[in-house]
């Protein structure tokens, strides 16, 4: 790695560079966070939790400790990731526009479309692919106003 210039140590997986991708992990854990939230409010018994998963964490720990720690778990490598990528990514000007766009639509349905969908569905009857859409195009508008991921600056 030291040939391409770039410099790789463990505090880059945990301390993320101040720029676009901060903005995109704070978007992004955001809504991790409102289902996380959500689901402890609402949540009175660990077999009401739809992901097998995360019902086998509350169901040994109890609802906030196993579903605080299925959530750590479950998304730190998306963290560390992002994280990363905050330091090394810097991409040719004519491919930034395709790979933070698309970036962004993968997140958008992939993680808060998912957990903007299993956060609301304690408390609004809509279809899963309804709430998951609106959590999708929710990212995408907070995306291209904080994030700005069609004018990306790489020097910060």
């Amino acid at each position: 790695m030291e040939r391409l210039g770039l410099t790789i140590s463990p505090r880059h997986l945990i301390f993320p560079k101040n720029n676009h991708w901060l903005r995109r992990i704070i978007l992004v854990f955001a809504f991790i966070l409102f289902d996380c939230l959500s689901t402890m409010i609402f949540c009175r018994d660990p077999s009401e939790e739809a992901n097998i998963y995360a019902r086998f964490f509350m169901e040994i720990f109890g609802i906030p400790a196993g579903l605080t720690l299925f959530v750590f778990l479950a998304n730190l490598p998306i963290y560390m990731v992002l994280s990363l990528d905050s330091h090394i990514v810097k991409l040719p000007a004519r491919m930034v526009a395709v790979a933070e766009l698309s970036t962004d639509f993968t997140f958008a349905w992939f993680i808060a479309g998912l957990h903007f969908s299993g956060g609301t569905s304690w408390f609004w009857p809509f279809l899963n692919i309804e709430r998951q859409f609106l959590g999708m195009m929710l990212y995408l508008c907070a995306a291209f106003i904080f994030v700005k991921p069609h004018r990306p600056c790489y020097n910060q």
